[in-house]
């Protein structure tokens, strides 16, 4: 470790200890709720479709890292002990849940662009966007809209060629950073991310309600200020 921290351009914190839960079939949140925090008292912050984070510091004793040793080994026997008691069926649906996790993982979209009234230069090339102009013009309500996507009417607009710009962010936990920012012009691509997350947390998208998209009148406000 010490040659590492002296030598490489990237290190990995030590202090930082990732758990791979792909071929259990159990996702992060999951083994996070159900198997440490509900059985073990166990808290952690951090997860991922398929990992969970264990971060320790200064204050972590010997006795806490062997309480944590000793509860994964004894939830691995478990597990072990719960396959071998499976049926047919229920090792069919292990199999796809395990799958699940470690394969069919859903293709994180590339950013689109901003809408040209959120471009601070006229390089239509430039990636460069007033995310702060975009944020407070969605202050007020009346410059937003909700645009369903479980209908297929987001799907259909975008393919009628109208530009629908996302009002607010959109992060889904895991794994905590947004696919969409105010300003940005929502493409298939993330409409089909949105689509295949299992995660129970997005932070700026309501199921119910849709996504919030800006109105053509306050893009065009936008655009003339």
């Amino acid at each position: 470790m010490e040659v590492a921290w002296e030598s490489d351009d990237f290190v990995i914190d030590p202090t930082r200890l990732t758990l791979y839960l792909g071929k259990t079939g159990i996702d992060g949140d999951t083994f996070k709720n159900e198997y440490l925090m509900d059985k073990y008292g166990i808290q952690i912050n951090k997860t991922s479709r398929n990992t969970v984070l264990f971060m320790t510091n200064i204050g972590t004793t010997r006795s806490s890292v062997a309480f944590l040793l000793e509860v994964l080994t004894k939830i691995a026997d478990e597990l072990d002990q719960e396959q071998e008691e499976y049926s047919n069926a229920e090792r069919h649906l292990h199999r796809k849940r395990i799958k699940s996790l470690t394969e069919d993982l859903p293709p994180l979209p590339d950013f689109s662009h901003f809408h040209h009234a959120f471009r601070p230069f006229t390089d239509s090339q430039a990636r460069d966007g007033d995310i702060r102009k975009a944020y407070y013009l969605a202050y007020d309500e009346i410059n937003y809209r909700y645009v369903p996507i479980g209908n297929g009417e987001l799907e259909q607009q975008i393919e009628d060629g109208l530009e629908l710009v996302s009002a607010g962010f959109v992060i889904p936990y895991p794994p905590g950073f947004p696919i969409l920012v105010p300003g940005q012009v929502i493409s298939s691509s993330i409409i089909t991310f949105i689509r295949k997350l299992d995660v129970k947390e997005i932070h700026g998208y309501q199921p119910e309600l849709g996504l919030t998209v800006f109105t053509e009148h306050a893009l065009q406000t936008a655009i003339e200020s």
